[in-house]
């Protein structure tokens, strides 16, 4: 991790107009170091960038953001690792655009850890956040840091799960690190910062930007070995993740669902362009190659205890239900059914959905 001196010198070429990643690996090319590159001439940097990139460098205005960074430096959980420290990501070094530098709020060790992507649906379904939390815990105590994006929905979930397990969890997010976003995720953030990490190649101060989240993907595959999906619509920006990794030479994998399910379309999309279909957590680690074995979630799994629950919760199945084809199956009144349904919600057996169905979760 670079001294705080010479992190600022990073940061602030960053804030300088007109250096993107690009532009920043291109100056560190021909000069070296940040504080080279301030040290120049504007007509030497001129040589490298164009004319008023070099001048902004060359005129070394620092903004308020700076002294900022400084004070969240002097948190000792705070760090800003660059493309010239030791602790920078060696996976990220693999990626066609590697951020030149990153904030990480937590562990650091985490960034060397081999690790696993976990993205899907903000509005996922009740089954689908308890699928990515589970395979997320398996994959955690196999020895595999969970990467997702603090999103609602999968991502939150596979947070949770990651930090339940043996490998913790890193957090990728689109904003600076003074922001937490989106604020229902604070108390997880937190979580985060404590057990795991948090990690964004942006400034502090900067908001949530819809252009920053695309961005963001690439360095949640690129940290990974692999990528799983868990739900996604056709149109996602988690296909945009799958899409990164397959790009960056990193296994996709997915979890296929209901053929009525919009969510379930975009990984039927993957597997029919090559994503691995998985089942279990153990399918993902005996492909990685890993040496653990994940445990037998489903062994835990809490099961329906009277008579009534177990019919009810059988005749649900897999797909969403409404109470009258419920009657229907299993030949209960209709209150009768309605009662056993409440009772398998608040154990967390069954969710209800728009519309008046309810859905069986495994």
């Amino acid at each position: 991790m670079a001294e705080r001196d010479e992190a600022l010198d990073w940061v602030a070429l960053g804030r300088i107009p007109g250096v993107g990643g690009e532009t920043f690996r291109r100056l560190l090319s021909s000069f070296g170091t940040p504080d080279r590159i301030f040290s120049a001439t504007a007509s030497s940097l001129a040589t490298v960038v164009d004319r008023g990139i070099a001048n902004a460098i060359a005129a070394n205005i620092r903004d308020d953001t700076i002294a900022k960074t400084a004070d969240w430096l002097a948190d000792g959980n705070n760090h800003v690792v660059t493309l010239a420290d030791d602790s920078y990501p060696k996976a990220l070094l693999e990626i066609p655009d590697p951020p030149p530098l990153l904030y990480v709020k937590g562990r650091l060790d985490l960034l060397h850890q081999p690790s696993m992507a976990i993205v899907g649906s903000r509005n996922a379904t009740a089954q689908g956040r308890k699928d990515a939390e589970s395979f997320a815990r398996a994959l955690a105590d196999g020895g595999l840091c969970i990467a997702s994006g603090l999103a609602l929905g999968i991502d939150a979930a596979a947070h949770r799960g990651g930090l339940a397990g043996a490998a913790s969890s890193i957090a990728v997010v689109g904003t600076g690190l003074d922001i937490v976003y989106p604020a229902a995720n604070r108390e997880l953030a937190h979580q985060l910062a404590e057990r795991g990490a948090i990690v964004s190649e942006f400034g502090l101060g900067t908001p949530s930007m819809a252009a920053n989240f695309p961005r963001r993907n690439r360095i949640i595959s690129g940290l990974a070995r692999g990528v799983l999906v868990v739900e996604a619509a056709v149109r996602s920006g988690s296909l945009i993740t799958a899409r990164l990794a397959g790009e960056q030479g990193r296994e996709v994998f997915a979890i296929p669902g209901s053929i009525h399910s919009t969510l379930s379309k975009g990984c039927h999309r993957l597997i029919k362009q090559g994503a691995k279909l998985v089942e279990s957590a153990q399918d993902i680690l005996e492909e990685l190659g890993s040496i653990a074995r994940a445990p037998d979630s489903s062994a835990s799994a809490p099961q329906p205890a009277s008579e009534g629950e177990q019919a009810l919760f059988t005749h649900l199945g897999h797909e969403p239900c409404a109470i009258d084809t419920l009657v229907e199956r299993t030949g209960l009144t209709a209150d009768r059914v309605s009662s056993i349904l409440l009772e398998l919600e608040l154990a967390g057996r069954v969710a209800a959905l728009p519309g008046g169905l309810y859905q069986a979760i495994y």
